[in-house]
């Protein structure tokens, strides 16, 4: 039998990458449904399918049919499945569906789309989430729900008819508040807000669902009490407080009518509470509103009736991502990152062994993305890893650990897959950096390559090599010829809180060395070429090009893509606003020189490197005025820069964009490199 043919990494590889998210165990612990996402080249989009995977091995099953089925949650007997789809609503309705074999079934029929179902204990019952303004509100209060449509015509009529209302209503749109659009498109004025129905699919006639939740507040999603008898969420503390990512607070909701109660006090932020699986405590993880960027998100506990917090987790100099209470209830799982890979820890309970000094339960060369703990301490998680970008696990409750997929598996048998070396080397103050290298697949340490540096966005993330939406970018370049590069500077997560708040008022300053001292370790190695060096960051890793370029002349050319390169205006125009207040710890009319001696724009007219602008139209996160002025004023010196312009996109571009525009991306950035360092 010969051995088949490996050939390189292409950039319509793409097409053929799919991934896996939001893993969820049956109640018996045999099955994992998780939501299959698969790229839609004819239709230039993607296809979310729930797929069921057997936890003792077996072939991954496709379960629904949907184009856009997601967030699969188990009934507590495990014969149902609750999800959301959009097959007959571009907005999104909550349908069950039998596991056993059957057709799915529509529950809601919400006028703005309903999300995040979460079933009550004994499976009666499904709260979610759906968005109201104050006057649907009062309709609901008043009784004046309309009907449900008789049939499909109505139902596309009636569609119809509330779309043309609403363009009207939205023409002029009047903005009162801060943020007033994020992702794509602009906010109304309606709250997401808590809502409850019966699920009888035997009943003839469809259930009413109730509000349970009132006012000009937003709330998360629902999780029930072990009792059944109340709901925990979050909800935002001032309707007046101008913030996308704090000022949440965690609230009790009875499911009776009386009052909610809140839970948590101000100083903090509190995100996704979960009970205790007896119902006397409650975890949620929690940010200190006085430094949100500097300290990382941390594991917390209540009594259930409220109290004074205990951090769990702040010994440990994590970031906590996700977490899950032990089935015994004696402590938490949680994922974090740390040195570019990402594992599940446990951590006890005060008065447990394993308090303050936990475990580490799912470890490795990889990165978990996101995990699901079962009723017998099982995990099934999904992580990507150097020779594979992304794929589902199951870690049994006695250790045991078996790979559940092989998504990719026909593409990577057929490519070969540069390996990723780790680069430890020093910064010019003696700190410990971390970097990794990828080699073309020719590589020969006597001849002289181009380097391809990429830099990543946050600014406090962390990279690694299993970092998904990054793995096919990397393998592409280096089969281009590339000797590729990326680290993890100062700023960056997974290496503790003072590494992370090191470049506080310091962008640029601090971490850019540590970036440097990486392409100079390299070139010491003497298979790098150092007169064809390109460099390349989206986001924050666009501010760090363009301000790289702007001290340092050694590049042979740059792309910069979706970057923030002025801190006045990117204060003014993102939905973020607050980046800038933190990271530099005031506001625009106190520190204006400050803001501007850290802006790239500042330091243009010294930019002699032929630069590549990438931006979306709908970048609410970095608005597109960002790269104009930037544009502009190279322009103006007759500087070597092009600006493309993105339609239809937003900050995610290259992560979850139109599939023809991320390809488009990366060939761009890969042939503006050619250009510049291999005279194509």
């Amino acid at each position: 039998m010969t051995t088949p043919t490996l050939s390189r990494f292409k950039i319509d590889d793409l097409y053929e990458l799919g991934w896996l998210e939001d893993p969820r165990l049956s109640p018996d612990g045999q099955l994992v449904a998780v939501v299959w996402v698969t790229v839609d080249r004819v239709n230039n989009g993607y296809r979310r399918q729930i797929a069921l995977v057997p936890t003792a091995g077996g072939p991954l099953r496709r379960f629904t049919r949907g184009k856009q089925d997601r967030q699969p949650r188990w009934s507590p007997d495990g014969k149902w499945l609750a999800f959301v789809s959009n097959r007959d609503d571009e907005r999104g309705q909550i349908y069950i569906i039998p596991v056993n074999g059957g057709e799915a079934q529509q529950l809601t029929n919400m006028p703005n789309g309903a999300s995040d179902p979460a079933w009550s204990p004994d499976g009666r019952w499904i709260a979610f989430l759906s968005p109201v303004n104050a006057e649907e509100q009062a309709r609901e209060d008043a009784g004046e729900t309309p009907p449900p449509p008789a049939d499909a015509w109505e139902a596309r009529r009636a569609r119809e008819q509330r779309q043309h209302e609403e363009e009207l209503r939205h023409d002029p749109r009047v903005v009162t508040k801060l943020p007033y659009r994020s992702g794509t498109s602009y906010f109304d004025d309606r709250r997401r807000h808590i809502y409850m129905i019966e699920v009888n699919p035997e009943a003839e006639t469809p259930a009413i669902p109730r509000r349970l939740t009132s006012g000009d507040l937003h709330y998360s999603a629902p999780v029930w009490m072990p009792a059944g008898d109340a709901l925990l969420s979050t909800a935002t503390r001032d309707p007046e407080a101008d913030s996308l990512f704090a000022y949440y607070d965690v609230v009790r909701i009875p499911i009776d009518g009386s009052l909610l109660q809140a839970l948590t006090r101000p100083g903090f932020s509190y995100f996704d509470p979960q009970p205790s699986p007896d119902g006397s405590q409650i975890a949620f993880l929690r940010l200190n509103e006085e430094r949100l960027l500097g300290e990382g998100r941390r594991v917390a506990i209540i009594p259930a009736e409220g109290g004074e917090p205990h951090d769990l987790t702040a010994h440990t100099d994590l970031n906590v991502e996700q977490f899950h209470w032990q089935p015994d209830g004696q402590g938490v799982l949680f994922s974090a990152g740390w040195r570019g890979e990402a594992h599940v820890y446990q951590i006890g309970l005060p008065g447990t062994p394993t308090y303050r000094n936990g475990a580490t339960l799912v470890g490795g060369p990889r990165i978990v993305s996101e995990f699901d703990v079962g009723r017998d301490g099982s995990i099934a998680f999904i992580a990507g890893s150097a020779d594979n970008p992304c794929d589902l696990f199951f870690r049994s409750a006695d250790g045991h650990e078996r790979r559940l997929t092989a998504i990719n598996d026909r593409l990577l048998s057929q490519r070969l897959i540069a390996p990723i070396e780790e680069l430890v080397y020093l910064a010019p103050d003696s700190s410990e950096v971390q970097g990794w290298v990828l080699h073309p697949a020719d590589f020969d340490p006597a001849n002289r390559y181009p380097l391809a540096v990429y830099i990543h966005g946050g600014p406090h993330v962390m990279w690694g090599p299993g970092f998904r939406t990054m793995w096919h970018e990397w393998q592409v370049a280096a089969a281009r010829g590339y000797v590729v590069f990326f680290c993890n500077p100062r700023g960056s997560e997974g290496y503790g809180e003072l590494w992370r708040d090191a470049i506080r008022g310091k962008w640029g300053e601090a971490d850019a060395p540590d970036i440097l001292a990486g392409i100079d370790a390299l070139v010491a190695r003497g298979y790098i070429d150092p007169q064809r060096i390109a460099v390349t960051g989206g986001s924050y890793g666009g501010y760090m090009t363009a301000w790289l370029i702007g001290h340092d002349d050694r590049f042979a050319c740059a792309v910069a893509a979706r970057g923030v390169y002025n801190l006045l205006t990117q204060h003014s125009t993102s939905d973020a606003h607050e980046l800038i207040e933190i990271e530099f710890g005031g506001f625009p009319w106190e520190l204006y020189e400050e803001l501007w001696d850290h802006s790239p724009l500042a330091h243009a007219h010294k930019i002699t490197t032929p630069l590549l602008l990438l931006h979306s139209e709908l970048d609410y996160r970095v608005p597109i005025s960002e790269a104009e002025q930037l544009f502009a004023i190279l322009r103006r010196q007759k500087k070597v820069v092009e600006l493309v312009r993105y339609p239809r996109e937003g900050h995610e571009l290259t992560r979850s964009g139109e599939p023809r525009h991320r390809a488009d991306h990366m060939r761009r950035t890969l042939e503006w490199f050619d250009r510049y360092c291999r005279g194509e």
